[in-house]
C-alpha cells in the first residue's frame, strides 16, 4: 500500500508505466487462475510464496541470519496444499510441522553457534509467508472460493490505489514519518473510501450480501494492509534495503507486493466466515 505525504508522481527509481503494466498483468493472471481451475491458483500461490521465501532468505543474510530454505520451501507447499484440501486444523498442524522441520534441519546442520538465531528466523518466515497465505487457501476451498479470493485481492488493490492516488494529489501530513515518511493521512483516507466502495459493491455482486459487510471488509482491509506495509517497511529499514528483491519489474520484489496481502488474508477470511458464510453444498 502506498500513501504519499508529498505530491510526487511515484517513488524514486520507479518506472510508473512499467509498474502499472506489470500490476495489471499480474491481476489478469490471478483472475485467470481463479476461474479456470482452483488448483491453478494453488500452484500460483506456491510459486509466489516460494519466491517470497527466497527473497527473505537473501535479505536476512545481511544480518548473518541464514534461513533453512529447503525445509521452509517444502513446508510452504505442505501448508498451502493442506489448508486448501483439509481446512483450518490442517493449516495449523502443517505450520507446526514446518517449524519443527526447520528446527531439526538447523540443529543437524552442525553449525551451533548461530542455530537459535536461524531457527527463530525460520519460524518467523514460516509464519509470515506460508501460514498467512494459508488463509487465502481456506477461502479458495469454499464452494464460492474464487469469488471470495477475488474480492480479497480487489480490496487490497483498492486500498493500494486509493492511498497512492490521494497521497499523490493531496498528501501533506505524514502517517508514520519514522517508518515510512511517504505515507500520509490523506492517503489513508483515500484507501478507506475506495476499499469500502469496492467492499460494498463486491459483497452485493458476488454474494448478494449486506452493504454493511462490505464496509467492515473495507475498513479491515485498510487497517491490516497498512500495518502489513508498515511492518515490511520497518523490516527493510532494519536490513538497510530499499526493496526486498527485484523479481517484479517496476515493483521491486515479490514481498513488496505481498506485504499488505499477507496480513489482510486472515482478516478478510474471518469477516467473510462470520458475516457472509459460504453456501452449503450437499
Amino acid at each position: 500500500m502506498t500513501q504519499l505525504a508529498a505530491p510526487r508522481s511515484t517513488r524514486p527509481g520507479r518506472d510508473l508505466p512499467v509498474a502499472i503494466t506489470v500490476g495489471v498483468g499480474m491481476l489478469v493472471v490471478v483472475i485467470a487462475a481463479l476461474f479456470i481451475r482452483k488448483e491453478a491458483f494453488v500452484v500460483l500461490a506456491v510459486i509466489a510464496i516460494g519466491g517470497g521465501l527466497w527473497e527473505l532468505a537473501q535479505a536476512f543474510t545481511r544480518r548473518q541470519i541464514h534461513l533453512p530454505l529447503l525445509p521452509l520451501l517444502v513446508g510452504a507447499v505442505g501448508i498451502l496444499v493442506s489448508a486448501y484440501t483439509a481446512g483450518t486444523e490442517a493449516l495449523f498442524v502443517s505450520f507446526m510441522l514446518t517449524v519443527g522441520g526447520v528446527m531439526v534441519w538447523r540443529v543437524l546442520d552442525g553449525s551451533g553457534d548461530r542455530a537459535l538465531r536461524d531457527i527463530v528466523g525460520g519460524a518467523f518466515a514460516a509464519a509470515y509467508l506460508p501460514f498467512l497465505a494459508g488463509f487465502v487457501m481456506l477461502m479458495l476451498a469454499e464452494p464460492d472460493g474464487p469469488r471470495r479470493v477475488l474480492l480479497f485481492v480487489l480490496l487490497c488493490v483498492a486500498s493500494d490505489t486509493g492511498g497512492f492516488t490521494v497521497g499523490v494529489l493531496l498528501g501533506r501530513h505524514p502517517l508514520a514519518p519514522s517508518v515510512s515518511p511517504k505515507k500520509s493521512w490523506e492517503g489513508l483516507a483515500g484507501s478507506v473510501v475506495l476499499a469500502c466502495v469496492v467492499g460494498v459493491v463486491g459483497v452485493q455482486v458476488a454474494f448478494d450480501g449486506e452493504p454493511l459487510v462490505g464496509v467492515f471488509l473495507g475498513l479491515a482491509t485498510v487497517v491490516s494492509a497498512t500495518l502489513g506495509d508498515l511492518a515490511e517497511s520497518m523490516l527493510k529499514r532494519d536490513l538497510e534495503l530499499k526493496d526486498m528483491g527485484r523479481l517484479v519489474p517496476g515493483h521491486g520484489g515479490l514481498l513488496d507486493r505481498l506485504d499488505s496481502l499477507l496480513l489482510t488474508a486472515p482478516a478478510v477470511y474471518l469477516i467473510l466466515t462470520m458475516l457472509q458464510p459460504a453456501p452449503v453444498v450437499y
